[in-house]
C-alpha cells in the first residue's frame, strides 16, 4: 500500500464528508414528499456558483485526471484544445441554447425534442444517449478510475470497480441531483486543489527541486509537445499495441479551430443530459448563464492541471529521471510504457499528506462523474421511456424510485462492461471517437431545431437514425480519416439530407412546432457580457502563444 496513514485518513475523511453531505442535503421538510422536480432537477434551486461548480465536477473526471494526463504524455499540450474550445463553447451555449430550454421548462434533452418534432425523434434519441451513458462514459470512467486503485494502492482492477460504483450509488441514488450537485461544490475545490499539488509536485521533479524552472525545461527538453495546432507526420505516438500513429489522426490541424471540434464540443456542453441538467436546475436563466461562465473559467484553468503532468511524466520517462517511475507507468501484461498510467504514477511522488489529498481530489473527479452520469440515465429513462411507455400514470413517489432503481442498474452494467477496456492506451481518445458517432446527428436536429423553422420531424429522424451507420461506413471505408473531421463530414452529410426533406416535406412552410427566436431571447446581463469577453480573449491569446 502507498498511502500512509497520515493520506489515509486524509482520504477517509473525504470520503465521509461526502457520504455525510450528500445524506444531509437529501434530506426534505418535515411533511414534503421528494417529487420528480426535486430528485432530477435539485427543486429548481441551484445558485450560479453550484450550478457552474457541478458542471466542472460532472465533467472533470477519471478520463481528465487520468485520460487527458495519459494523451498529455503522447500528444503533449495539443489535447488542451478540448478544454479551451469547451470554455468557448460553454459562452454560445449559455447565449443561444439555455434560453430556449429554461424557457419551455423541460427536464431532459428527449423532452425538447419531442416538444420540437414528435415522440419518435424523442425516443430514438433517448435510446441513444441511453446506451452511450452507460456503455461509453459510465463504463470508461469506472475503468480509468479502478485503473487508478490498481496503480497507487494494488487495488485489483474488479474490486476498483465495485468500490467506485458502491461510493457513488451511496448517496446519489438516494437523494438525486440535489445530492450530486451540492456535494459537486465540495469535490470541485477537493480536485482544483489536489490537481494543483500534483502539478506543482511533477515540474519540481523535472526543474530538480524548482517547478517554475521545471515549467520552463517542459518546453525546452520537449518543444513538439507544446504546439497545439499538429500538422500531419509531425508527431507521432504510442498506438496501444507496441507500435505507432500519426498524432495527427487524433487532432487534425485546424479541425480543432474550426471544424469538427465544435461539433463535439455544442454536442457536449450544448445537447448533453448530465450537463445541461444542472443549468436547467438554476434558480433562474440568469443564474444558470452566470453559471456557465464561472464553469468556462474553470476550463481554462483544467490543462494546467491535467495535461502538464502528463508532459512532465514524459520528460520523466524520456531522461530516465526515476526507474521507478518508468517501471510504474510500464503494464506488467505486455511491457509497454501505458500513456494513461502517467498520472496515477505522479501520484506515488506526492509527499505524505498531499497524497491523500491529490488521490481525493481524483476520486471526487470520479464519484461526481459517475453520480452525475447515473442521475442523468434515470432521468431519460424515466422521464422518456418509463413514462411514456409505462407508467403513463406514475405518481411522483413512482417516478423517484423507478430512476433510483435505473441508476442502480446502469451501474452494475457498467462494473460488468469496464474490465474490457483494459486493452486501451489512450481511453480520452476511445471515448471521443466512438462519442463522435452520435454527435454529429445530436448538432443536426439540435441546431436545426432551434435555428431552422422549417426543419420536419422526418427530417431530424434521419439525422438521428443515420449517425451512427454513416459514421462507421466512414470509419471502415476511410481509416485514415482523422474522426474529428469525419464528424464534419457526417454532419454536412446530415444537414444536406436534413434540409432537402425539410424543404420537399413541408412546403417551405415552418413547422408547426418550430421555436420563435427572437432577439430578447438572447439578452443577457452586463456581468456575464463582461466574463464573456474576459474567456474569448484569453483563449485567443492562449493560440497565439502555443500556436
Amino acid at each position: 500500500m502507498l498511502l500512509e496513514p497520515l493520506d489515509l485518513v486524509v482520504f477517509v475523511g473525504y470520503c465521509l464528508l461526502i457520504i455525510g453531505m450528500g445524506i444531509f442535503v437529501s434530506q426534505e421538510k418535515k411533511g414534503h414528499e421528494k417529487n420528480s422536480s426535486d430528485y432530477f432537477l435539485a427543486s429548481k434551486a441551484l445558485p450560479w456558483w453550484a450550478v457552474g461548480a457541478s458542471l466542472i465536477a460532472s465533467n472533470i473526471s477519471a478520463e481528465q485526471f487520468i485520460g487527458m494526463s495519459g494523451s498529455g504524455f503522447a500528444l503533449g499540450l495539443a489535447i488542451s484544445t478540448y478544454e479551451w474550445m469547451a470554455a468557448a463553447t460553454l459562452l454560445v451555449v449559455a447565449i443561444f441554447f439555455l434560453p430556449v430550454y429554461i424557457k419551455k421548462g423541460i427536464y431532459t434533452m428527449p423532452g425538447f425534442l419531442l416538444d420540437r418534432y414528435d415522440g419518435r425523434v424523442r425516443t430514438t434519441m433517448a435510446i441513444f444517449w441511453l446506451l452511450l451513458y452507460v456503455f461509453v462514459n459510465l463504463t470508461s470512467v469506472l475503468y480509468l478510475g479502478a485503473l487508478s486503485l490498481n496503480t497507487i494502492l494494488d487495488v485489483p482492477l474488479v474490486y476498483g470497480i465495485i468500490g467506485l460504483a458502491m461510493f457513488a450509488m451511496i448517496y446519489s441514488i438516494y437523494g438525486g441531483l440535489k445530492a450530486v450537485a451540492w456535494t459537486d461544490v465540495v469535490q470541485v475545490v477537493f480536485l482544483i486543489c489536489g490537481g494543483l499539488a500534483t502539478t506543482y509536485i511533477s515540474l519540481q521533479m523535472v526543474g530538480g527541486g524548482d517547478a517554475w524552472e521545471g515549467l520552463g525545461m517542459l518546453r525546452k527538453e520537449v518543444p513538439g509537445h507544446f504546439s497545439m495546432i499538429l500538422s500531419k507526420g509531425e508527431m507521432m505516438i504510442p498506438d496501444g499495441s507496441g507500435g505507432t500513429k500519426d498524432a495527427y489522426l487524433d487532432l487534425p490541424g485546424l479541425s480543432v479551430l474550426v471544424g469538427g471540434m465544435w461539433i463535439t464540443n455544442l454536442s457536449y456542453w450544448g445537447f448533453n443530459q448530465y450537463i445541461t441538467q444542472r443549468a436547467l436546475a438554476a434558480k433562474s436563466l440568469d443564474e444558470a448563464q452566470k453559471g456557465m461562465i464561472f464553469a468556462g473559467f474553470l476550463k481554462l484553468l483544467m490543462p494546467l492541471i491535467v495535461v502538464i503532468p502528463g508532459i512532465a511524466a514524459w520528460v520523466i520517462v524520456k531522461d530516465g529521471i526515476d526507474p521507478g517511475f518508468i517501471n510504474s507507468m510500464t503494464d506488467p501484461s505486455t511491457g509497454l510504457v501505458k500513456s494513461d498510467r502517467a498520472y496515477p504514477t505522479l501520484l506515488q511522488l506526492l509527499p505524505v499528506g498531499l497524497k491523500g489529498l491529490a488521490f481525493a481530489a481524483l476520486t471526487a473527479a470520479i464519484v461526481s462523474s459517475l453520480a452525475s452520469m447515473a442521475n442523468s440515465t434515470s432521468t431519460i429513462f424515466t422521464m422518456d421511456i418509463y413514462k411514456k411507455y409505462f407508467g403513463q400514470n406514475a405518481s411522483e413517489r413512482q417516478q423517484v424510485k423507478v430512476g433510483r432503481i435505473t441508476a442502480a442498474v446502469a451501474f452494475v452494467i457498467a462494473a460488468i462492461v469496464a474490465p474490457a477496456l483494459g486493452q486501451l492506451d489512450q481511453a480520452f481518445q476511445f471515448i471521443q471517437e466512438y462519442t463522435g458517432f452520435i454527435s454529429p446527428g445530436v448538432f443536426a436536429i439540435f441546431f436545426f431545431g432551434v435555428f431552422w423553422k422549417k426543419t420536419t420531424s422526418n427530417a431530424a429522424l434521419v439525422g438521428a437514425g443515420l449517425s451512427i451507420p454513416l459514421s462507421v461506413v466512414l470509419k471502415v471505408v476511410f481509416p485514415a480519416l482523422p474522426f474529428i473531421d469525419r464528424m464534419g463530414v457526417v454532419f454536412l452529410v446530415l444537414a444536406a439530407l436534413m434540409i432537402a426533406i425539410s424543404l420537399y416535406e413541408g412546403k417551405g412552410k415552418d413547422h408547426p412546432n418550430s421555436i420563435d427566436i427572437n432577439k430578447d431571447l438572447f439578452k443577457t446581463s452586463t456581468g456575464f457580457k463582461i466574463g464573456a469577453f474576459i474567456i474569448s480573449g484569453i483563449i485567443a491569446a492562449l493560440y497565439i502563444v502555443f500556436w
